[in-house]
């Protein structure tokens, strides 16, 4: 016999398919499926839309979080999601996580450790590997960019003091913030956390540029090395 298929999306009743009831009912009546759903547009022979969405889902322990997380070949291992559709949900998330940190971006004023660290955290969340960036400020210690300027290892990252310099003249930087992620979780700094730091610091006096702090992040928290006396 035949195989039985799924009944389409298009055969659901309207107030059930989720583009027409994120049109009549806003967004924020969809659930993670539906949402995800739209963003598939069709789903297999076997299986609808919001099937496809509720497996992507499962991929990712029910967390958004770490959904954020996968990359477009670790969606693609769910049968049905190709390359096309990995990237437009990879895409999707990187936009809301963009939206998340813009109005903490825009010129926020860094007055202490507290009000950096939750947007680098931020920032840092999807990385699996130690990255490593700097915040570039200008005189009113007000954030004019971040870069991720290097990307490591499971267990540790460089970063290039020329490199970081040379941006933050580009950047008309009179300070910066250094940060790296422990995708471990540990906060405790390294020899070679340290040591980089004050090479960074050394090198960027020369050009009058002041390194006012450098932070460790992860889910679980941050270290400052301003806080804790080793800048």
């Amino acid at each position: 016999m035949p195989q039985e298929q799924k009944p389409s999306i298009k055969n659901w009743a309207i107030d059930d398919r989720p583009r027409e009831k994120l049109r009549t009912q806003g967004a924020e009546s969809l659930s993670n499926s539906e949402l995800l759903a739209i963003l598939i547009q069709n789903g297999t022979r076997q299986q609808s839309a919001v099937e496809l969405a509720k497996d992507i889902l499962g991929l990712a322990r029910n967390s958004l979080n770490h959904l954020g997380k996968l990359s477009v070949k670790e969606l693609m291992k769910i049968n049905g999601i190709g390359e096309a559709k990995a990237i437009i949900i990879a895409a999707a998330l990187e936009l809301g996580k963009r939206r998340s940190t813009y109005e903490k971006l825009q010129k926020t004023i860094i007055s202490d450790s507290v009000s950096i660290a939750k947007y680098l955290q931020t920032k840092m969340a999807d990385y699996h590997q130690e990255a490593f960036a700097v915040v570039f400020l200008n005189r009113a210690n007000k954030i004019n960019h971040l870069e991720i300027v290097s990307k490591g290892g499971i267990t540790g990252t460089i970063a290039d003091p020329r490199i970081i310099l040379k941006k933050a003249l580009e950047e008309d930087a009179v300070s910066i913030i250094l940060c790296h992620n422990h995708p471990s979780g540990s906060l405790r700094p390294s020899r070679a956390d340290i040591e980089l730091t004050k090479k960074i610091k050394e090198a960027a006096n020369y050009l009058d540029i002041r390194v006012l702090d450098h932070l460790i992040v992860s889910e679980e928290g941050y270290f400052s090395f301003a806080d804790e006396g080793l800048l």
